[in-house]
């Protein structure tokens, strides 16, 4: 640590205007800590340019004729770092000064905020040290820049090799391997001068660096950008761009706000309203600059009411491969986008789908779109290459140090007023460092109250999250043994911090789902949900959450036993009248009863509404909404008279069918009587090489109001899909009475395993005709292999 006392003089000479004098007790002293942070983080708030600009100015005198090197900084009136500081090495009623990345709210600093305020600690942010226009006056902005281009460079050069390319980009390194920023000015123009000599391959076409932001982030990757053969272009030039650019250079694209920021209710861009209510504003970057760029390199500011820059679901349509016309030699790339350098560093930010930051020793990860994972390999045959590091001018630290102790250095002696022994309200200082200052005297200052706020909000995000998921000792009840239970517990089995409970009415079930548990985190209990309700009423009194497999007819007395012991519930059913009559027992209980919680319904419930924000978000309105869903076995699997195999209960998927079915379609309300929707196909022109049918699913207009879609929503069907073939099969099923859900005398036990085929059709009272009819014989056949009867039920 370094200990810089002043002790002469104790006034800073900027100008008349702004000349400071310290008003303090003793003699001013400041602290500076080593950064323990990693080992990659060198840099320092002050450089030893700036402790010689103090000497000469009269005002410091070092102890021991220079700065004293000791571990205990307690003396000092201000202690300053670049990162934050461990929670054990705070100092309780100090000033401390760095970037602490608290003011959003930020999850992991959180803890080392309430030790802040705990410990009595005045803080400084860097971050918050901004002009009247709110414009940052403190900042390694530029260093940023330079490194993360650097960086960029050198992974975009590893990125397209592993896709079949060899590059110029390949004779970059990382911006930490050059001594200083000439040296990787050099690299950059060996790699510019290949690039004007023609040598890129062809394959790859021109090449569009977008840059988002004008700040000095953007302005210093730009910086270097320019040692490239470049031409920059305007946005509304980019797909002429895209498609007939030259090779023997690449292009740029500055984006500001104003360029993809559109009002939601029509009109232009107002950058005044925008920084007030940015929720009013929709983004157009995914649609309208990302199709067309090459590389991404991020550097704007972000807040949770302003539009993203590229969503999860723009990630799915921007990172479909496209058809490839490889040729010897020269592979296609999988998509136009092909790199992301996130300079801001935002996780879950303006670029959704980066959910964590990099690191200087792993700098790059490559996200799949499909299946919203990233993965170390860049030898993936699609995905985008993402760069991300948080603290990238620490790649680039005596310079960083030096420009940020430039701009840092005329307000030292107004931070050194800031210590603590002086009131907040009575501070001597400039408001811009008084503006900064996050926390005093153990509470939030009034410019920073807004953090407890956010901070509840973002717990109640965790903690609906965490309620299956999150912390530890949460226990779950799961109700029942079908087909669907097996998956449940297999998933429940892997998380360590859950404990689930199987109830079942035969311990070989409850045996069976057991066998899934890891280090004995899932058990079993028998239970009669029919007559044991003393036991399931106890069971759901000692579990967080009740999930309920259990045919829909137990979910009433399921919940109200949940609402009795205030135990949240989850179904995967339609919602029944009688659930619907116990919401306001539930709200009065604070119990969450969620249904339709499984595929269909379920999840296209979460697609469709996704679909919906997305289309309203960008200023438009639903017309039409028109959703198919089905869990299909796999083409080769179909093998079998209904090409289908039940992932669920058989009784529930064929009785389903019998049910009636309601929808909208082109204004008009069309009903289909019970039984009849098989005779109500729909055609499915979607990838027809699968043979897919469709017909309509239970009431599809009664969801016009839960999915806020307003009277311009003139169609609206929710469809059941299938292959062909299920029709046809299910029609015979139902034609000799299979599907009837009365009880049959034949069915008694007094009969056991002697009934055959034959006895079994006769009652039905099959026709001469029916039986002659070569389909239906051909169907009852099959059906007799594929449905398995036993006598005794």
């Amino acid at each position: 640590m370094r200990l810089f006392q002043l002790k002469d003089s104790y006034r800073i000479g900027l100008s008349v205007r702004h000349c400071q004098v310290f008003v303090g007790k003793g003699s001013p002293t400041i602290g500076i800590r080593r950064e323990t942070v990693n080992a990659w983080e060198r840099r320092a708030p002050l450089a030893p340019s700036h402790v010689k600009k103090l000497t000469k100015s009269g005002i410091n005198d070092y102890v021991a004729a220079g700065a004293s090197v000791k571990e205990d900084l307690s003396e000092a009136h201000v202690i300053m770092s670049v990162k934050s500081v461990p929670i054990d090495q705070l100092i309780p009623n100090k000033t401390y000064a760095f970037f602490s990345h608290t003011i959003k709210a930020q999850q992991d600093n959180m803890p080392m905020l309430d030790a802040i305020l705990q410990k009595k600690i005045r803080l400084i942010d860097y971050e918050k040290i901004v002009d009247k226009r709110n414009k940052r006056l403190v900042m390694f902005g530029k260093w940023a820049g330079n490194a993360g281009f650097i960086d960029l460079i050198h992974g975009l050069g590893l990125r397209l090799l592993a896709l079949g390319h060899h590059t110029p980009f390949l004779h970059c390194g990382l911006a930490h391997n050059y001594n200083d920023s000439h040296m990787a000015i050099n690299a950059l123009r060996d790699i510019g001068y290949e690039i004007a000599l023609d040598k890129m391959p062809r394959s790859l076409g021109p090449l569009v660096f977008v840059f988002t932001g004008s700040g000095n982030v953007s302005k210093g990757a730009q910086e270097l950008f320019e040692h490239l053969p470049h031409e920059y272009v305007d946005v509304r030039t980019l797909p002429k761009v895209a498609k007939k650019g030259q090779l023997n250079k690449v292009y740029g694209c500055v984006v500001t706000r104003a360029d993809h920021m559109v009002p939601k209710n029509g009109g232009v861009f107002d950058k005044a309203e925008f920084n007030e209510h940015p929720e009013r504003y929709t983004s157009r970057f995914a649609t309208e600059i990302a199709p067309y760029s090459s590389v991404i390199i991020n550097g704007v500011y972000w807040d949770q009411r302003s539009p993203r820059l590229i969503t999860n679901p723009d990630a799915k349509s921007l990172f479909t491969p496209v058809q490839k016309y490889d040729t010897p030699g020269t592979p296609t790339l999988p998509h136009r986008l092909i790199a992301i350098c996130d300079i801001s560093a935002d996780p879950g930010g303006s670029i959704e789908f980066m959910t964590e930051c990099t690191t200087i020793d792993k700098p790059f990860t490559i996200y799949d779109a499909d299946f919203n994972k990233t993965t170390d390999s860049f030898a993936s045959p699609s995905g985008c290459l993402i760069c991300s590091i948080d603290n990238m001018p620490a790649q680039m630290p005596i310079e960083a140090t030096t420009q940020f102790g430039d701009l840092l250095y005329p307000w030292l002696i107004d931070m050194l007023n800031c210590e603590y022994s002086q009131p907040f309200d009575r501070l001597q200082c400039r408001d811009e460092i008084k503006n900064a200052v996050i926390t005093s005297d153990g509470k939030l200052t009034p410019n920073y109250e807004y953090i407890t706020e956010l901070r509840r909000q973002k717990s109640l995000q965790s903690a609906h999250k965490s309620s299956i998921m999150g912390s530890d000792d949460k226990k779950v009840l799961l109700l029942g043994a079908g087909m669907v239970s097996g998956p449940f517990a297999k998933f429940y089995g892997q998380q360590n911090k859950v404990r689930l409970t199987v109830a079942t009415e035969l311990e070989s079930d409850g045996t069976r789902l057991v066998k899934f548990g890891h280090e004995g985190n899932i058990c079993n209990v028998v239970v009669d949900v029919n007559k044991e309700n003393d036991v399931l009423d106890k069971l759901i009194s000692e579990h967080d959450l009740v999930v309920s497999l259990l045919p829909f007819t137990f979910h009433e007395k399921v919940a109200k036993m949940c609402i009795k012991n205030g135990t949240d519930m989850v179904t995967s059913s339609y919602v029944s009248p009688e659930l619907e009559a116990l919401d306001q027992a539930a709200k009065d209980a604070n119990v969450t009863i969620m249904n339709e919680a499984g595929l269909d319904p379920g999840i296209d419930h979460m697609l469709a509404c996704e679909a919906f924000d997305d289309v309203t978000g960008h200023g438009g309105r639903v017309t039409s909404f028109v959703s198919f869903c089905g869990g299909l076995p796999a083409p080769e699997c179909s093998d079998n008279p209904l090409r289908y195999k039940f992932s669920w209960s058989p009784k529930g998927v064929l009785t389903a069918l019998m049910n009636p079915a309601k929808y909208r379609k082109n204004g008009k309300i069309v009903e289909v009587a019970p039984g009849k929707v098989v005779d109500n196909l729909i055609a499915i022109d979607f990838m027809p090489g699968f043979n897919l049918i469709g017909f309509p699913n239970r009431d599809s207009t009664k969801y016009a109001d839960i999915y806020g879609l307003g009277p311009e929503c003139r169609t609206l069907l929710r469809g059941t899909l299938r292959y062909k073939g299920f029709v046809e099969t299910v029609k015979a099923l139902h034609a000799v009475k299979l599907l009837d859900t009365k009880q049959a005398d034949l069915f008694m036990s007094t009969i056991g395993p002697d009934l055959t085929w034959v006895r079994l059709s006769s009652p039905f009272r099959l026709s001469i005709t029916l039986l002659r009819s070569f389909k239906l014989v051909y169907f009852l056949l099959q059906a007799s292999k594929f449905l398995y009867f036993k006598a005794k039920m």
